[in-house]
């Protein structure tokens, strides 16, 4: 794989040099009047994508956990990628019933499981707030004023929503830093459960040896069933829930695609950071996704290796592993592009014109001369306290007995007040939600990694400068960092904590300050002696937050000026559009890749190991050419995986691929290396997402999966 990725990086530069064709755009879905559809080879209505007077397709679309889903049948059925429910396989997994390796099939609606920890979000109506937000900012604010006067008019709507909308979801989201916001009213549904998750073997056929890859040959799909109360209305999971009947469900097409195909995605994309400036990018380059990466990697290799003990211990690890292991790849990913790219250079190089721009006017120049300094000030502090605030991040991170004391130390001093004026996570409602699902947050616990990680981190925290001590901590390590030292010490701790099970933690919750005291858990005494350094450390994200904010938004408005034309918002986990074509593309001279993989490549990577072990199963039907109606149309070939232009990131994992009728035929997971630069900057020539093709996902369901009835429930007929 290391030379794959070697190879990749090398040709990636071409991307950045040939001259390309394409639009970028994570849309609003208030946008799409602007976008002209129709000539770009939408066949629908766009109102039949969003109608704010009627039903539309939006309504079909859900925010499931992190990622992106849509249900396909009125039965309350729904479709996303297989690592998107991973971790709920994962919690409903035992030695004895391995769902993570073997798949699951609920075969009827009392079979299904319980998707612990998963909730389904459903977007009904949206609402500029962008004036009553800023109605409470007066000329001349300093920007921590600023900041708060805009929390608390944000705080205020949402809650008179609320008060307006009960039962429903109310979120109040920045659109442009500093300048717009939108109210998203939702339906949040509480009861999901398990109803198709097909074998690792093919939901995660090539591992991570084949993540940010193309050509890829994945099958990751599951499907799952999101419930209501017998009245149709969210409700806790109970055995007396009925499924759910969403307003509108999207119709899937067993045709699939063909190249060049138009197709259009939506989804709930994470987080993008295209209007950020050159100190930004040159403080993740150089600081924050390298110390993640390689942390992250010691991270996996360490549970990989105590995981070897057993298969009950390797489960526990499991999708954590996956998770780490996602964000480290993405992450390297990012870094060979930006250094490619030269991103920060190239940064730089537009802010240069911008300067000059700004000062070439007087009054420009009275705004806005000092926005990108001021910027630049404020990086600078972040870059030179980089490693002492990462560290200290990580402290809470890589301890689950540390983060759960801090929570216990922090709602103790909070007990004083009144339940409704402390922070939200330390409400009565919070606390008592926090002790009930205690046994979820260790379910996963295994003492000999917990203690591996808090003394990587003490070793973290023994390598930074004099200047930038954690004094605290040196003070009860007695500045004594020697193995032995950190081994005997993390010993010690761990002989005499509660916080190492649920019901340690739940008894502890919820206690004033002076019963926590009386408590003597190490634990404890680390969190109360750290808590002036992260209380400190929030006061002054705090500051640089609303700084930033300030800035940012002078930055959109000068820039808007200086290039003359209106910016679509970073994505920010709203719901949002995004179109294109099924389209190969060419990472390096005389290469081409083409936009649809089959099943004969599944075979030619399959051998008797993970991630490659293809089930029995999927050979024998492979043999037999068995692929009914499934088959491409000009060969006897079983496609697998689609790819195509669209502009996706982090989020839109499980995104219905629509066609141009609005049908869905592919459930998007994942993009090629060289657009994990997405995130910063969008190029046509390399900014490629992958899918599942539909025609896979059905084939695997009705095949392999022999579940028929699922297809029978979403409108599909019998194999031909």
């Amino acid at each position: 794989m290391l030379k794959r990725i070697v190879v990749v990086s090398v040709i990636l530069l071409s991307f950045f040099l040939r001259p390309t064709t394409g639009e970028e755009g994570m849309h609003p879905i208030t946008e799409l009047s602007k976008l002209n559809l129709k000539a770009k080879g939408l066949k629908i209505d766009p109102a039949e994508i969003y109608n704010p007077k009627g039903t539309s397709l939006i309504e079909g679309i859900i925010q499931l956990g992190g990622c992106t889903a849509s249900f396909v049948s009125p039965e309350g059925l729904v479709l996303t990628n297989h690592h998107c429910v991973f971790g709920a396989v994962q919690a409903a997994s035992s030695v004895e019933h391995d769902y993570l390796t073997n798949g699951f099939l609920a075969a009827t609606r009392a079979d299904e499981i319980r998707a612990r920890g998963m909730t389904a979000r459903i977007t009904e109506q949206m609402r500029d707030v962008t004036a009553e937000v800023m109605g409470a900012v007066t000329a001349g604010m300093d920007p921590i004023a600023r900041s708060k006067a805009i929390e608390g008019r944000i705080a205020e709507l949402a809650k008179q929503a609320e008060k307006e909308r009960p039962g429903k979801g109310i979120s109040i989201s920045e659109m442009l830093a500093g300048k717009s916001y939108v109210m998203f009213i939702s339906t949040v549904l509480r009861d999901v459960r398990l109803a198709y998750v097909p074998p690792r073997s093919i939901g995660e056929f090539g591992g991570e040896d084949d993540n940010w890859v193309w050509p890829r040959h994945t099958g990751d799909f599951s499907f799952v069933r999101v419930y209501a109360g017998a009245d149709g209305k969210p409700a806790d999971y109970a055995a007396t829930n009925v499924p759910y009947h969403p307003k509108r469900f999207l119709k899937v097409n067993p045709n699939g695609v063909n190249e060049e195909d138009f197709v259009f995605i939506l989804g709930y994309p994470g987080r993008t950071y295209r209007h950020q400036t050159s100190y930004y990018m040159a403080y993740e380059e150089n600081h924050r996704m390298p110390f993640v990466a390689d942390l992250n990697a010691w991270q996996i290799a360490t549970m990989e290796e105590l995981g070897k003990e057993s298969r009950a211990v390797a489960l526990k690890f499991d999708a954590r592993i996956k998770g780490l292991a996602n964000t480290m790849k993405n992450y390297r990913g990012k870094l060979v592009g930006m250094k490619r790219m030269q991103l920060v250079t190239k940064k730089q190089e537009e802010e240069v014109g911008l300067q000059k721009f700004i000062d070439a006017d007087p009054q420009r120049k009275a705004t806005y001369s000092t926005v990108l300094e001021q910027v630049a000030r404020i990086y600078g502090e972040m870059s030179a306290r980089a490693r002492y605030e990462l560290v200290l991040d990580n402290m809470q991170n890589l301890s689950l007995p540390l983060k759960q004391a801090t929570i216990v130390y922090e709602a103790s001093l909070e007990m004083a007040k009144p339940s409704a004026d402390r922070p939200a996570a330390y409400r009565d409602t919070a606390l008592a939600d926090a002790k009930k699902n205690a046994g979820t947050t260790y379910a996963n616990y295994h003492e000999p990694a917990e203690k591996l990680f808090l003394r990587k981190i003490l070793a973290l925290a023994a390598a930074l400068p004099q200047n930038q001590r954690l004094v605290p901590l040196d003070e009860a390590m007695k500045n004594d960092y020697s193995e032995a030292n950190i081994t005997r010490v993390v010993d010690d701790a761990f002989a005499r904590t509660a916080f190492k099970t649920g019901d340690g933690f739940a008894a502890a919750l919820g206690r004033p300050e002076s019963e926590v005291a009386a408590l003597n858990d190490p634990f404890l005494r680390a969190a109360r002696q750290l808590a002036p350094l992260m209380r400190q450390l929030r006061e002054t994200r705090t500051r640089r937050n609303a700084e930033l904010s300030n800035l940012s938004a002078l930055l959109i408005d000068v820039k808007q000026k200086y290039l003359q034309k209106d910016f679509i918002p970073d994505a920010n986990s709203t719901l949002r559009f995004t179109y294109g074509h099924i389209r190969g593309y060419s990472p390096a001279d005389a290469t081409f890749l083409k936009p649809i993989t089959t099943l004969t490549g599944v075979m030619e990577k399959t051998r008797d190991e993970y991630p490659y072990a293809t089930p029995q199963a999927v050979r024998d039907l492979y043999k037999a050419k068995d692929y009914g109606r499934y088959r491409l149309p000009t060969s006897n070939e079983l496609p697998t995986d689609i790819l195509y232009n669209t502009d996706t990131t982090g989020g839109n994992s499980g995104s219905p691929v629509m066609n141009a009728m609005g049908e869905l035929v592919g459930i998007n997971f994942d993009r090629a290396w060289g657009a994990t630069i997405n995130d910063y900057a969008w190029n046509e020539a390399y900014s490629r997402s992958i899918a599942v093709d539909i025609r896979y996902v059905l084939w695997v369901t009705e095949k392999v999966g022999k579940a028929d009835f699922l297809l029978k429930e979403m409108g599909i007929g019998g194999a031909r």
